[in-house]
């Protein structure tokens, strides 16, 4: 109120004033009056009279105009003290605050982002004029979803220095559900086949799961687009969309919608000309001409030919080359003439290539990878090969690519690369679980791009419930500058097989290689490694007689272990004094060499030792056009590998592996996976099987999802115990019992429980998967979700006698599961989960339904 009165009495002071500036005055200065936010210097820089200025009355109008149109003021007076110029001025209040609330379908962000582009802004001026405005426009975004109960009620509330705040209360309602869509004027084809590509539908079935029933704007025009291109591409040129009605019902509920169409006659393409600048040989570019003469017109064919035509022209150089395709119709015969013009532009160079978004991984990192060089003439096909080869990388979420004129030159460009990097590995401790291994603790760093060196290097102490291991590895993917790799490795792991589901044998490993990589091509590379490898094998007092023949001498207790015979029908037959050659000595007086041990069937450790040091030589090819380094989406790889260990070492074997996968797109959005592996092992020379140990499994994680890992395949037979039967005869020595009975026979027991997993030297993987997106999650390039199909086993060219489950490769024991399986790349690492239904199994296999692993890969 005091502002209001200080600002009248100011008027009535300078009402005499008002009738003097009729007549035209010099300036000698200029005073303004009433400034609270805004400086003097913004009124002096509208205002378009300065000291020493001649004035008259129709200079002051336009003055006040031009204040006025700063849309700082809500008032303005001019007046005139002697010579000097009075400016009074009210401001406009600025906005301190905008508050949004009960708003959920539409971010608060995208509705300030809205706010703004009509003028409402925090730190702007607020004009009570836009405020209907701001409410209609949030009631347009609303509409724009099917929310045409939505209510938006807008308070201000006044602050002190000339502020308001904004207080916008939402109350969204719900969204209109499509209770009929209708097609009019469609003749040569059905409304049903035509409503099937709308994204839109009307309520029924699921739609109360799947929200398709829920009006959106937005998606009726995307819907509006699928039909237009559906005629196009059909040979309907003169289609045409002649309305589309949207009713709401009388509750604001429901939605109806109807498109009036007109379909045409279908059109024949006549002739194909290219015309325009020509600057490659027209046979050349004719070959790229997917429209042939003949064919019905197909809009879709026209864009792909403009699209491949100008990727053609960019890989020489022409990076801003427009073609477009322009039919000629005759109505009369139902034809089309299409001619391309060809416009090249001139020939553009890369001045500058630049990254960004790489705030780990050094630019020499990314630089390595480009195939287009600076001052080169700019070729897409190599700013995209670069593209690609970054996201192959597995250091980033994505790369994108644009290439900016450079201003005032029209034939530079820079090639700019933004990159959004991700997890490539861990550092410090770790703990974590993965199916089969159990928990998993450790210490680590494992780096796929090392301190964004892009070198891979690890140091790890990690234990689980089967094994313990330590190991360095270090690899330098640009060991020279042609991309030859280099990198080597110590390793040493102690593993109790037993504990996941492998016949019970403890490994003592250790070792060493160095490693290199040759690229051939682009996408592919040729890789081998040579190494040295010391295991050392304990087995338990009744280990399986595939590792070690039966009957042997126990030392710890009182019994000896055989192979048990079973006679004909089905049943275990016992050896008796007659067939052994006499009752044999007390126990403990027996020994390996003894006449009792000499018809045993010898085990791989009977035949080769316990302790092995071999030399072992690797090579691998690889071919790959994977988009992605992880989670890949597009594309193949191949990989055929063979691990050989070389003469002089004690043992001689060789294992082959050919892995495969490919990606092949259904919609924008789904993806098939089509994957294989198989595996083939043998021994060389003196050693005429492949080590047990060196054993193909197969089961769990990235092998045949439910079931137990390494669970499938040949089975290890069971050993059986002599044992001392009650009554029998023994020695003075209570403690030097034989093992004759009262029967005069010797008696035995086998060993309880299901025999256990022994591999094979085949294996046999393979699997289909349909890649989907989640819902409701926004950035999917962390997040894989499949459905799959999975099948497979592990086969033996060399069974045992009494070996179960064990048989030569044979398609009609291969194991099958169907699911669900996720992952997600955690800063822990991968998350990987499945819930798979296993069928056609066997009742001796190990089946698991839910699978998870969580901070180690697989």
């Amino acid at each position: 109120m005091q502002k209001i009165i200080n600002i009248g009495l100011l008027f009535l002071s300078l009402s005499w004033v008002s009738i003097v500036t009729a007549q035209p005055f010099f300036v000698e200065d200029i005073r303004v009056e009433g400034l609270q936010r805004i400086s003097a210097g913004t009124v002096f820089a509208a205002l378009p009279i300065n000291v020493g200025d001649k004035i008259a009355e129709s200079e002051l109008r336009l003055a006040m105009k031009a204040l006025f149109r700063t849309g700082n003021f809500e008032n303005i007076q001019i007046g005139r003290d002697a010579d000097v110029l009075v400016v009074i001025v009210e401001e406009r209040p600025s906005i301190s605050e905008i508050n949004i609330e009960g708003n959920k379908a539409i971010e608060t962000d995208a509705l300030l982002e809205g706010l703004k582009s009509s003028g409402l802004a925090e730190g702007q001026v607020f004009k009570r004029s836009t405020l209907e405005g701001i409410r209609l426009e949030l009631q347009r975004q609303y509409v724009s979803q099917g929310r045409y109960d939505a209510e938006i009620e807008a308070e201000v509330i006044e602050e002190p220095r000339n502020r308001v705040v904004v207080d916008i209360n939402i109350n969204e309602g719900s969204v209109a559900k499509i209770k009929h869509i209708n097609i009019v004027g469609n003749k040569d084809f059905e409304t049903s086949a035509l409503l099937d590509m709308f994204e839109l539908r009307a309520s029924g079935g699921f739609s109360f799961i799947t929200g398709v029933d829920k009006y959106s704007k937005e998606k009726l025009k995307g819907d509006i687009e699928k039909l237009e291109s559906f005629y196009l591409n059909r040979g309907y040129i003169k289609f045409n969309i002649d309305s589309t009605q949207v009713a709401i019902g009388p509750n604001r509920d429901a939605v109806f919608i109807t498109v009036n169409i007109t379909e045409g006659d279908v059109f024949k393409v006549d002739k194909v000309e290219l015309a325009g600048d020509i600057v490659l040989e027209e046979a050349i570019m004719r070959r790229f001409l997917l429209v042939r003469k003949g064919q019905i017109f197909s809009q879709r064919r026209i864009t792909a030919t403009e699209e491949i035509l100008v990727k053609q022209l960019g890989a020489k150089g022409f990076t801003f080359a427009k073609v477009n395709g322009i039919p000629e119709v005759d109505e009369e015969e139902k034809t089309v003439a299409i001619k391309f013009f060809v416009d090249p532009s001139k020939r553009t160079y890369v001045r500058r290539i630049n990254f960004r978004g790489n705030t780990k991984t050094i630019d020499e990192v990314l630089r390595r990878e480009m195939r287009q060089m600076e001052a080169a003439p700019a070729d897409s096909s190599k700013v995209e090969l670069s593209r690609v080869r970054l996201e192959r990388l597995g250091f980033f979420k994505e790369v994108k690519v644009e290439t900016p004129e450079v201003p005032g030159s029209d034939d530079l460009i820079d090639v700019e690369y933004t990159v959004e990097e991700q997890h490539s590995g861990s550092i410090g401790a770790s703990i974590g679980y993965a199916d089969g291994s159990g928990m998993v603790i450790g210490a680590n760093l494992q780096q796929n791009n090392f301190l964004g060196s892009g070198n891979n290097v690890g140091v790890s102490i990690n234990t689980s419930k089967y094994q313990t291991q330590y190991r360095f590895n270090y690899r330098n993917p640009y060991y020279t500058e042609d991309g030859v790799s280099r990198g080597f490795s110590l390793y040493f792991r102690k593993a109790d097989l037993d504990e996941i589901n492998i016949s019970s044998y403890n490994t003592d490993t250790y070792g060493a290689n160095v490693s290199f990589g040759y690229p051939l091509s682009e996408i592919e590379r040729l890789n081998y490694s040579l190494g040295f490898t010391h295991t050392e094998i304990t087995t338990g007092s009744f280990v399986v007689h595939e590792i070690k023949g039966s009957p042997l001498p126990v030392s710890s207790i009182d019994q000896y272990v055989f192979r048990e015979t079973l006679d004909e029908n089905g049943n275990p037959t016992l050896p008796t004094e007659e067939e052994l050659g006499g009752i044999p000595e007390p126990v403990f007086d027996l020994g390996e060499d003894h006449d009792f041990f000499k018809d045993v069937a010898t085990g791989f450790i009977n035949r080769f030792g316990d302790i092995y040091n071999n030399y072992i030589f690797s090579a691998s090819w690889v071919r790959s056009t994977l988009n992605r380094g992880q989670l890949a989406t597009r594309g193949a790889s191949k990989r055929l590998s063979l691990e050989v260990s070389l003469p002089g070492s004690d043992l001689e074997f060789y294992k082959m592996i050919f892995d495969g996968q490919l990606f092949v797109p259904l919609t924008r959005k789904m993806t098939l996976r089509m994957h294989a592996q198989i595996g083939f092992g043998e021994g060389y020379g003196d050693t005429d099987e492949l080590p047990f140990y060196k054993n193909f499994f197969a089961g769990g994680f990235r092998s045949i999802r439910g079931y137990q890992s390494n669970s499938l395949g040949p089975r290890s037979t069971n050993p059986s115990l002599y044992a001392i039967v009650e009554g029998g005869d023994t020695s003075t020595n209570a403690d030097d019992q034989y093992i004759l009975g009262p029967d005069g026979k010797f008696h035995s027991i086998t060993l309880s429980g299901r025999p256990d997993p022994f591999g094979g030297n085949v294996s046999i993987e393979s699997g289909v998967e349909i890649l989907f997106p989640l819902p409701f999650i926004k950035d999917q390039r962390s997040v894989q979700t499949v459905f799959f199909l999975d099948g497979g086993n592990v086969f033996d060219t060399d069974c045992g006698e009494l070996q179960q489950a064990c048989s030569n490769v044979n398609l009609s024991e291969m194991r099958y599961a169907v699911g669900l399986g996720l992952t997600w790349i955690t800063a822990m690492g991968p998350l990987t989960f499945s819930l798979a239904k296993p069928f056609h199994y066997d009742d001796v296999d190990r089946r698991k339904t839910f699978q998870f692993s969580l901070g180690t890969g697989f």
